[in-house]
């Protein structure tokens, strides 16, 4: 066997780490490797229209994880007429760079050429005839060095792991073939890992409330030139499920942060990390765990740490489906003690591509809507033009089709969501109203959907029921299956059934959505509110001051002794009350101490004085309070929900 046609072999060949002193910074290892192919081979005519589909190739299997900086490529082949020829190398990733393109006159014969970047003259200038021949001809060394016709650059950054490919066209029909002997493919690199990650999960279709493990396993690929320091991988458990424990082979997870610190692998090494959580959603949900590798001191030949790459390997993903056959929920009831008012969108206009508007309800107030997205709004004349707008093609199942609110969104990726906040202008007791079309599209979308009320700034959370293709957990609603614009599966029925004053609704993607989500929308459609009413509570409260035997030290109820009673009004309702009047008969066996009435908002701060009567500015500082008989009498022009006002009064026991 000649030397050419020795088996393929790599061979690796490490330069030392070079220490940057002005920098600090130490330089990655850089490594070569070189693979020879010398199985000979007829290279016969294919037409131009064929090239290079047809051609004739020979590959080359890298098998070290390397960061391509510098590729060369020799290739030694007989051949009577070199013009004919055409040669491409293609990367393990499909980028192919052409080496040469029907190069040299008639006159010039076989190719014995290193093509290389860094060569003086381009392949264009090849011109002499070099030998080649199956037992003579021994490369490398090449005979020659040459650019090609297209810079190997193109492959600089790329991972050097897998197949390269070697394509030779012969496109001159002229019964001349050639012989290929062989090629010597050297690659020059940094020194890199290769992290992948696996993931699946256990039960595949588990039952609500069963207990479902995840089980990660993060590697360090055995032809990896690099240990990698410092990996950190994050992991993203679906919201249907309650994290329950996990356990990790010499490393930590943090359900807090959903970050598991993996440490060091070195090339060959795997941790395996494996999750156990409570199935919370309903039947028929699909609930996918993701993860990824965040961080690495090592550069990883195809894969970028914390970039969110869903096709690269150093993420993945496992889904389970949750068993049973999923029923729409029954919403709650809602009670309105003083009565409901409704705003229905059949009532009302909106702007196309308005995100603002107010509108005045009798027994209400006024309800405002005000949206703001990050991504896009959409123009689209089937769901009424430029969203936000008001529609009536997605109909929520109604048998009578009736107008909603569309949000017709484009969103960046997964995190990015529209708002809508809606502010009822007072605290009411109850509110209830339907989203239509939360759903999910394959490859397309993933809708969630959250739903925050607050009263006076504090938190209050609806209750939310599911459609056919969506689950409830708590506030949030997923959708995991498509429903179609005239459909009831993509309603979720929104019950706030304590008083609450704004409602925001955040509009965005679970995890089964794309990296990138195209077009989504839903339909916010009309609202039950329960009216506003003022609940009016008074109590009364006595304390006795002094008396002619013990004065103001522990005195006692006996004739003579001085007393002092409170009236205290509150407002407990939803609304503010108007002309409040308090009366009180002054008890038998006690004089009224002349004078004496102050005001305030509670009964220890009142302290404004009144006269007696019920005239003068002093009635609407800002409560008024007499004495008419022995009648004492308080009044308050408006008392706000949560407000009270508290009137005091001195008499003398009998």
């Amino acid at each position: 066997m000649t030397a050419h046609m020795t088996r393929i072999a790599v061979v690796l060949t490490r330069v030392a780490l070079l220490l940057w002193l002005v920098s600090g910074i130490v330089a990655p290892a850089a490594a070569q490797t070189s693979v020879t192919n010398s199985t000979d081979g007829a290279v016969a005519y294919v037409s131009s229209a064929n090239c290079p589909g047809s051609a004739f190739k020979r590959t080359f299997s890298v098998s070290q994880s390397l960061t391509v900086a510098d590729v060369n490529i020799g290739v030694l082949m007989a051949h009577d007429n070199r013009p004919d020829l055409r040669m491409y190398l293609v990367g393990p990733d499909g980028t192919r760079v052409q080496l040469a393109a029907n190069n040299g006159n008639a006159a010039n014969h076989n190719v014995n050429v290193l093509f290389d970047d860094e060569a003086a003259n381009a392949i264009s200038s090849y011109t002499t005839d070099p030998a080649a021949a199956t037992s003579t001809t021994v490369v490398p060394p090449y005979a020659a060095s040459y650019r090609p016709t297209q810079a190997l650059s193109a492959f600089d950054g790329k991972a050097a792991q897998g197949i390269w490919t070697l394509e030779i066209c012969d496109t001159n029909n002229n019964s001349i073939n050639g012989t290929f002997y062989q090629a010597d493919l050297t690659i020059t690199g940094a020194a890199a890992a290769d992290l992948s990650l696996t993931m699946s999960v256990s039960p595949s279709s588990p039952v609500a409330g069963a207990t479902v493990t995840y089980t990660l396993t993060v590697t360090n690929a055995s032809a990896s030139s690099l240990t990698a320091n410092g990996v950190v991988v994050g992991v993203n458990l679906p919201t249907g499920v309650s994290y329950s424990g996990s356990t990790a082979t010499g490393t930590s997870y943090d359900p807090t942060t959903d970050n598991w610190t993996v440490g060091t692998l070195a090339p060959g090494q795997s941790r395996t990390l494996t999750i156990t959580a409570q199935v919370i959603a309903s039947s028929g949900a699909t609930l996918t765990a993701t993860a990824e590798v965040l961080a690495s001191s090592a550069t990883d030949s195809d894969s970028t740490p914390g970039n969110g790459s869903t096709s690269e390997d150093d993420y993945a993903s496992a889904s389970a489906t949750v068993s049973g056959t999923r029923t729409a929920g029954t919403a709650p009831t809602l009670v309105c003690p003083a009565g409901s008012a409704s705003f229905s969108w059949n009532n009302y206009s909106w702007a196309a591509g308005s995100t603002s508007n107010s509108y005045a309800l009798a027994g209400i107030g006024t309800l405002s809507f005000t949206l703001s997205n990050p991504g896009q709004f959409l123009n689209n004349a089937t769901y009424g033009g430029q969203s936000p707008t008001r529609q009536n093609v997605v109909t929520g199942g109604l048998a009578t089709a009736r107008y909603s609110l569309m949000e017709l969104v484009d969103l960046a990726n997964q995190t990015q969501e529209a708002t809508t906040t809606i502010s009822l202008g007072v605290a009411l007791p109850g509110v209830q109203f339907t989203i239509f079309d939360v759903d999910y599209g394959t490859s397309q979308f993933a809708d969630k959907v959250t739903i925050t009320g607050t009263r006076n700034g504090v938190t209050v959370y609806p209750t939310l029921t599911n459609g056919l293709a969506n689950y409830v957990s708590g506030n949030v609603a997923y959708g995991d299956q498509l429903s179609g614009d005239t459909q009831a599966n993509g309603n979720v029925v929104v019950t706030f059934s304590a008083p609450v004053d704004t409602i925001v609704l955040r509009y965005g993607n679970h995890s089964l959505a794309p990296t990138d989500p195209g077009q989504q929308g839903i339909a916010i459609s009309d609202f039950t509110l329960c009216k506003a009413e003022s609940r009016i509570a008074v109590s009364k409260s006595s304390t006795v001051l002094s008396d002619p035997v013990n004065g103001a030290t522990n005195p006692k109820a006996i004739p003579g002794a001085v007393a002092q009673y409170c009236i205290l009004v509150s407002n407990a309702g939803y609304t503010t009350a108007t002309n409040v009047t308090a009366s009180d008969p002054l008890p038998a066996g006690v004089a009224y101490v002349a004078g004496s009435i102050r005001s305030g908002t509670s009964c220890s701060d009142a302290a404004t004085t009144e006269d007696d009567d019920a005239a003068g500015a002093d009635e609407t500082d800002p409560f008024g309070a007499s004495l008419s008989g022995t009648t004492v009498t308080g009044t308050a022009g408006s008392l706000a929900p949560g407000a009270s006002f508290a009137f005091t009064l001195r008499t003398t026991i009998k």
